[in-house]
């Protein structure tokens, strides 16, 4: 099964959380209220920095990916 890179997922549990979940490697959950992030994999790489870089870029391309699906939804309940 192909999945997709992102997925927005919530719990009733945490009824005022919202989250990412990021489906490719390195694989995390991004608590979008939070701004915390789990993460599922550990970052291999010889070059720390590099990979403290690559982390926070993919982080930054969750918080973008949800704020766009999120106006996806906006747009739909104006229609």
């Amino acid at each position: 099964m192909k999945l997709p890179k992102f997925l927005l997922a919530d719990n009733s549990d945490m009824p005022e959380d919202l989250f990412v979940v990021h489906t490719e490697y390195p694989r995390f959950i991004l608590n979008v209220e939070e701004e915390e992030v789990e993460w599922f994999d550990d970052l291999e790489g010889d070059d720390e920095e590099t990979m403290a870089d690559e982390a926070t870029k993919v982080v930054e391309a969750a918080f973008k990916w949800c704020d766009d699906e999120l106006a996806k939804y906006d747009e739909e309940d104006e229609d």
